[in-house]
Order: C-alpha cells, then structure tokens, then sequence
C-alpha cells in the first residue's frame, strides 16, 4: 500500500519487507511469494546470498534517475532536489555494492 501513496519509491523495499512480514504472519503468503515465479528467484538470492540481480539494479538506477529528473522539471526546491539526489546516492551506492546472484535461485 505504501507504494501507492510513494510512488516514487521502487518496490523492491516493499517487496523484502512484506517477505518478510509473512515469514512472520501467513505461511502461505510466505510460500506464495519464495515460489512466485518473477518474485521467487529474487527473493531467494536476497535471502541466501544479499545478491541482487544486474537487471534489478538497472532499473532501480533507472526508475531513480527518471524520477529526480521530473521532480527537477517540475521546479522542485533545491534543498528536496539535493536531499534526493543524495538520498538515491546512497542507496544506489548500497544497492550496487551487492554481488550479483551466483547460482539459479528457482
């Protein structure tokens, strides 16, 4: 849900934390999602090796950089414009630093 109302953000985080809820919550949300077969592979790497496949970052990297650039043409303030580009940093920066998934996760 906060997806919607941040749509800005990309879904990844919100992709690991409901994973994560349901480990705690519903089994068989739990199941449904390590077995999906788009969320699956990708959160089985994250669980077994904090890999993060190239693809994923690309568009992370993308998604980010296209918003900062609308957020920029619509005359945003340049103190949210340099708190964002600093926060996309980092977390760009963290995002990249993760190894790429070493084995099929399927």
């Amino acid at each position: 849900m906060a997806g919607v109302f941040l749509p800005l953000l990309p879904t990844t985080p919100f992709l690991l934390v409901a994973a994560w809820a349901a480990a705690k919550s519903s089994p068989r949300l739990h199941r449904w999602l390590y077995s999906h077969p788009r969320f699956g592979p990708v959160l089985c790497a994250w669980r077994d090796e904090g890999a993060v496949p190239t693809r994923a970052k690309l568009l992370a990297t993308i998604t980010m950089l296209v918003s900062w650039i609308i957020l920029w043409l619509l005359g945003s303030p340049v103190r949210v414009l340099i708190f964002l580009a600093l926060m996309f940093s980092a977390v760009l920066l963290f995002l990249w630093s993760r190894p790429r998934p070493q084995r099929s996760h399927s």
